[in-house]
């Protein structure tokens, strides 16, 4: 059974570092998280490194897209100076070495599945045969948007949980968590509300929110049932909600 905490750290912490760096789930684990969540994408030769955009230039000094890149290129970019001076150096971090820390620091994770468009099956069978050969953890949760990488990622490791993403929660989720098999849908928490959340419950499956960063709209949702939330200010939420 799938245990996942009510607060999880959405790309680290990165309110207090540069999202999706080893530096950013180092200070994730000090502010107290037991789960990170983080984005896994494939490089031009098919690297797997965590990175969120399509794009270089919002979190790295690179430009163009990082699916148009090799991975040789993309270490020598710089992933923290834009965040602060303080982070200068920090790289764009391989799969392989996101999750030899997590084992460090001994945290549990969430991976979500980041595409590029047409890559969505290769991106998942290459992440999670990745994962598989380096992560003797606790079970982790494997999540996209895309339906097709989700079905992917059940091929490659069925043992693994997964869950289904939407911004809203499309009319047909039943029917999609179900032949995806997943134990959780996720949800924009502005799309959220009690009756929504209870029929996801009543389908047997969990319900997690992103990215809630007030703890007075957190307390809501967890009065309405949801089981997880992603944050940007682990350590804030963690004071309220231990």
């Amino acid at each position: 059974m799938l245990k996942i905490p009510r607060i999880i750290a959405h790309r680290g912490s990165p309110k207090a570092a540069p999202e999706n760096t080893l530096a950013s789930f180092r200070r994730a684990a000090r502010e107290g998280a037991a789960w990170v969540e983080f984005d896994v994408a494939l490089t031009l030769d098919g690297r797997p490194v965590v990175f969120h955009d399509d794009a270089l230039d919002r979190t790295t000094d690179g430009a163009g897209l990082l699916a148009d890149i090799s991975f040789d290129i993309l270490r020598d970019l710089d992933a923290g100076s834009w965040f602060s001076s303080a982070f200068k150096g920090e790289m764009v971090p391989t799969l392989e070495e996101a999750l030899e820390l997590f084992a460090e620091l001994g945290l549990g994770f969430n991976m979500e599945i980041k595409p590029s468009a047409g890559r969505e099956v290769e991106t998942a069978e290459v992440a999670l045969a990745t994962a598989r050969e380096c992560w003797n953890g606790p079970l982790p949760l494997i999540s996209s948007f895309s339906r097709l990488s989700v079905a992917a990622a059940k091929e490659v490791q069925p043992g693994w949980p997964r869950g289904i993403l939407f911004d809203r929660v499309a009319e047909d989720w039943r029917d999609v968590a179900a032949k995806l098999d997943v134990v959780s849908v996720g949800a924009n928490h502005r799309h959220l509300d009690r009756e929504l959340i209870a029929a996801v419950h009543a389908d047997g499956r969990k319900v997690t929110s992103y990215t809630v960063n007030e703890s007075e709209r957190a307390s809501l949702l967890f009065s309405w049932g949801v089981d997880a939330l992603f944050t940007d200010v682990p350590g804030a939420m963690l004071k309220n909600f231990p």
